[in-house]
């Protein structure tokens, strides 16, 4: 399956202020660079006011590899939540930084500790907490 859709701009994305504010405390704590970018390129709402079809924090998303077609489901969590043999997968790590504030349908794109290029299309995403009424993990 080849996927048609295009990387977004970090301009493009979108976080709700909760998200912004615990990803800016990590900012201090030897975090990416492309946090930086984030935090600064990214329209900021409020918890109550995201689209349902936006990846924020907590949210468990499926992707599809871009190159392949396989579908993997994850759960996007804060570092200390991290577990990638169960999917979840830290908002620090390289997809998690590609795949936050995204829209279903946009693909994120991403470096493997390898360097290796690698593209996924937010397929679907199967719950948010935004979404199901909670506004304060």
């Amino acid at each position: 399956m080849q996927a048609t859709s295009t990387p977004i701009p970090l301009g493009e994305r979108m976080l709700t202020e909760l998200d912004h504010r615990r990803l800016s405390r990590l900012q201090h704590k030897g975090a990416p660079a492309a946090l930086d970018d984030l935090l600064d390129g990214t329209d900021v709402v409020a918890s109550r006011e995201v689209s349902a079809d936006v990846v924020t924090i907590n949210s468990k998303v499926q992707i599809v590899d871009a190159h392949t077609g396989q579908a993997q489901t994850l759960t996007l969590c804060y570092p200390a939540d991290a577990d990638p043999a169960r999917g979840f997968v830290s908002v620090m790590s390289p997809v998690g930084l590609a795949l936050i504030g995204l829209r279903v349908g946009d693909l994120a794109r991403w470096h493997t500790p390898a360097g290796e290029s690698v593209g996924a299309r937010v397929e679907q995403l199967l719950f948010q907490p935004e979404a199901n009424g909670e506004y304060t993990r």
